[in-house]
């Protein structure tokens, strides 16, 4: 998934304006003026649409996490990604929303999506460990719809 699709999907998931997304950006200290923030959220065949770089992604999952959790002096602030994956969303995600494995799996239900526990378990090890494993966008995708179905009630489970 392109990190303007995630940005679109957290917009509507959250019920998020322009105002409100670039101030989730200034969370983490990120400066993005609102028509920049419209030309990522733009769909890809419009005239002013721009691809949402890594670093801004980055940005905004990080004040995605302060805006839910609040900013903690204890805890470290959590790294900017030069380059994201959907591994690194989903920790980011997981971690914004305050999520377990059991959560997730549930999630993925609620999209119709089956996976064990053990495969989200190898999507949150690190590069490298032997049980690592790439999240694909399947994954990915169907975890944002589970979980703007968790959010947004309202929002009708499709056919």
């Amino acid at each position: 998934m392109t990190n303007n699709d995630v940005l679109r999907s957290l917009r509507y998931m959250l019920n998020l304006n322009d105002a409100q997304m670039v101030s989730i950006l200034a969370l983490a200290e990120s400066i993005v003026t609102e028509e920049e923030m419209q030309s990522f959220l733009k769909k890809d065949e419009e005239a002013s649409f721009r691809a949402c770089p890594d670093v801004i992604m980055g940005y905004f999952l990080n004040g995605l996490i302060f805006h839910r959790r609040g900013k903690s002096k204890e805890a470290p602030e959590p790294s900017i990604e030069r380059k994201m994956t959907n591994n690194i969303i989903m920790k980011k995600l997981r971690v914004a929303f305050d999520l377990k494995t059991t959560d997730i799996i549930e999630i993925l239900k609620l999209a119709d999506f089956a996976v064990g526990q053990s495969e989200i378990g190898a999507i949150f090890r690190k590069p490298g460990h032997k049980n690592y494993r790439e999240c694909g966008d399947q994954i990915l995708r169907n975890f944002l719809k589970g979980l703007t179905i968790r959010i947004r009630p309202s929002t009708t489970k499709p056919a």
